[in-house]
């Protein structure tokens, strides 16, 4: 049986060091949003299930027990030798947010559209640029055989909220 290999998260150093050399990239890059082994994603806008408003401004009230969508500020281009996971900040699981993410697969380029879910019994205010959820980037341990956009690439190159992908 083939031995696996232990996950290689990035630190802070190595998400630097990515960055300047122009193989990660994370536009509307915020020094303070760096965390040591990841980055904050800030809200760029928010869609309330059932609410046909995007809310690009102030504090968003989120209803209790409803599903909501955030898109970031940060655009993010993957190399085709990192992939990321994405995790809710603990100060939103503690109010009553629960959400669910996945990976950002190698090959990437584009921001990123978010779900989540008020699980509390009263409503939520969220900030318009406040930071959402943690990126936490991963080295492959082989070049995938093909990227993202080769695979599928539905959401390559989004811009904002997108809740379709491209056809």
């Amino acid at each position: 049986m083939p031995r696996l290999a232990a996950v290689a998260v990035l630190s802070d150093k190595d998400i630097i060091r990515n960055l300047e050399l122009g193989h990660l990239e994370i536009g509307n890059y915020n020094d303070s949003s760096l965390t040591p082994n990841g980055y904050d994603l800030r809200i760029k806008e928010i869609l309330i299930y059932g609410d046909n408003n995007t809310y690009e401004k102030g504090p968003v009230q989120i209803p209790p027990r409803t599903m909501f969508y955030v898109s970031t500020v940060e655009r993010i281009r993957m190399p085709d030798n990192i992939c990321a996971q994405i995790w809710l900040r603990t100060s939103w699981i503690r109010k009553g947010i629960i959400a669910s993410f996945g990976k950002v697969d190698a090959g990437f380029n584009g921001t990123l559209t978010l779900g989540a879910f008020n699980a509390a019994d009263k409503i939520i205010e969220i900030l318009i640029g406040e930071r959402f959820c943690q990126i936490v980037f991963e080295y492959l341990t082989t070049l995938s055989e093909k990227n993202y956009e080769e695979r599928s690439g539905h959401y390559q190159h989004q811009d904002g909220l997108t809740l379709n992908p491209k056809k």
